[in-house]
């Protein structure tokens, strides 16, 4: 069979929607591929290059593929390569590599940056975008609906063209969550990381002052006011902005969440959130923040996430500034979590921008049965580590309340906190460690009780639930001053030294907070060990045995 591949014409259109119903069903995320007058209007546009792989000896057109500009605006020159099928019968004959390679040709001159999103069912259109140059930056967990309404994971690949690299604003800033997926996209892309990492980022301040509304016609020209003022500052980005003007974005199916003061005349505002929701795949994404102030930022996320619960959406995504930390950690506080990074995404005024894809899922991921080229492993590897902060292992999140160690951390750092910890479970007379032992990690009490034994002997206090043993000698990097052993089958949650040193470095917030925490719990420590001097004899560990749990440990603990 000898292959030629072409742009698509009118007469193409039945045999392009012929091919994806055979080779996706009714269920295809693209659904206007199934539509003949958007087809038509497809091919004679500008949105986007359609072209059909056709067989020469009879004129069959037996595969198509698009490179779609609209997934950002026309000015930062960005495509997507997708909305690739083949007929089966055509299929391992290398018809997706001349697809492909026509694609380019075809786009090369044009763009700055091209994406391709892979599906992860099967690893096969991934090693095709190696193939042609792309290199994975990111792993978007469950982003699309295909067959039987099965959510399946993207590995998204990406390309620079042209300028793209030399336009590019230098040093983006970064909060520590983000910087290894900035690292691995950047040193796949060839280009030197050089991130600054901000690691005292603030958030944006909860002020729940505002009331809540949709985008009418006659507030946009004070929104524009307020956009045109913070231009400079642009936090998000996507396909549509608000100056493409109120009939444009309707016929869009875009909606704008509006924040007002109370009490303040209907056309002022303090800022809009601009989403699209795609009712069939359970999405939104969100591509527009507009703000009057500081103040309103979390609140609009924040009735952005209850408007998502309440139409069931499963799958949020957002492209944030990579120049904005205090957002990127906002969203993180959100439980949005860093997915993709793409050097000089955008452009904007004479610069390219790089942008952090960040998402947000309400369902469980499927880790099974994802296959994915070699260099994609780390992304999902660094994806995955950042969704289990999201779902704290259970023993420690159903006593995040119950744990002084926890004290004054909001939720987000509560649950990294936890995430950094893993669960040991110690049977009945077992050791949580000797004394002489050199302390590599402390323990938190989950459930069960233990033993504090001077010289495996002398027994100086029973410790349950919510105490903390072993932090001293840690802290110190010294030997364990006491024995303990369990009275009974005992859960615990494990903080280790590496794991520690690492939370430290990227989270000096939540350091400052967990050594506070210690800090205290070891003062009550010592109170209630001086206190004990002044008794006369201590039990030994053949007498009679202390019933109280709130007896004092070692000063050593």
């Amino acid at each position: 069979m000898e292959i030629t591949v072409r742009q698509a014409r009118e007469e193409d259109i039945e045999a392009i929607r012929d091919i994806f119903m055979a080779a996706y069903g009714p269920t295809y995320p693209y659904r206007d591929f199934y539509d003949e007058q958007w087809l038509k209007r497809a091919v004679y546009g500008d949105d986007l290059i359609m072209v059909v792989a056709e067989d020469v000896e009879d004129g069959t057109v037996v595969g198509t593929g698009s490179v779609v500009f609209s997934i950002g605006v026309h000015s930062d020159l960005v495509g997507e390569f997708g909305r690739l099928a083949v007929r089966e019968d055509a299929r391992g004959r290398g018809v997706a590599k001349k697809i492909m390679e026509r694609r380019i040709e075809l786009i090369e001159d044009r763009l700055h940056m091209a994406l391709v999103d892979n599906r992860t069912d099967h690893p096969y259109s991934q090693m095709i975008s190696e193939d042609f140059g792309f290199v994975p930056v990111g792993f978007m967990p469950i982003k699309h609906k295909f067959q039987n309404q099965v959510r399946e994971s993207v590995a998204t690949f990406a390309r620079l063209f042209g300028p793209a690299r030399s336009l590019r604003r230098n040093h983006p800033r970064l909060i520590p969550e983000v910087a290894p997926l900035a690292h691995l996209a950047m040193g796949n892309l060839g280009m030197e990381p050089d991130i600054i990492v901000d690691e005292g980022a603030a958030p944006y301040v909860r002020d729940d002052d505002f009331e809540i509304d949709t985008l009418e016609a006659q507030g946009m020209p004070q929104l524009l006011r307020i956009a045109r003022g913070r231009v400079k500052k642009r936090h998000v980005f996507g396909p549509m902005q608000l100056s493409y003007g109120f009939f444009k974005l309707a016929t869009n199916d875009a909606n704008y969440l509006v924040a007002r003061r109370p009490g303040m005349r209907p056309e002022a505002v303090a800022g809009a959130i601009g989403f699209i929701h795609d009712k069939a795949e359970q999405n939104i994404r969100v591509f527009e923040l507009i703000a009057a102030s500081d103040r309103a930022v979390r609140y609009l996320f924040m009735e952005l996430l209850a408007a998502a619960r309440s139409l069931d959406v499963e799958y949020i995504e957002i492209e944030v500034s990579a120049y904005s930390p205090r957002l990127q950690r906002t969203l993180l506080e959100l439980d949005f979590l860093p997915a993709a990074y793409l050097p000089a995404m955008v452009f904007h005024e004479v610069e390219r921008l790089d942008v952090v894809k960040m998402v947000r899922v309400s369902t469980e991921v499927n880790r099974d049965d994802i296959a994915l080229v070699e260099s994609m492993e780390p992304f999902f590897e660094l994806v995955i580590k950042e969704l289990d902060v999201r779902t704290v292992v259970p023993h420690i999140a159903e006593r995040l309340g119950e744990l002084s160690i926890f004290d004054s951390l909001n939720d987000e750092q509560a649950r990294r906190l936890a995430a950094a910890m893993t669960v040991r479970t110690i049977d009945k007379g077992g050791y949580l460690f000797e004394e002489g032992d050199w302390a590599q990690e402390f323990f938190v009490l989950l459930e069960g009780t233990v033993e504090v034994l001077f010289s495996e002997v002398h027994t100086v206090a029973h410790l349950g639930p919510g105490d903390v043993v072993g932090e001293s000698a840690m802290l110190a990097e010294g030997p364990h001053s006491a024995t303990v052993t369990a009275n009974q089958e005992t859960i615990t949650a494990v903080l280790e030294r590496d794991a520690l040193q690492t939370l430290i470095r990227r989270r000096p917030d939540i350091a400052v907070v967990l050594y506070r925490n210690l800090a205290v719990n070891l003062g009550d420590k010592l109170t209630r060990t001086d206190r004990r001097l002044f008794e006369p004899t201590a039990p030994s560990r053949g007498g009679p045995r202390e019933k109280s749990l709130e007896s004092p440990p070692s000063k050593g603990e």
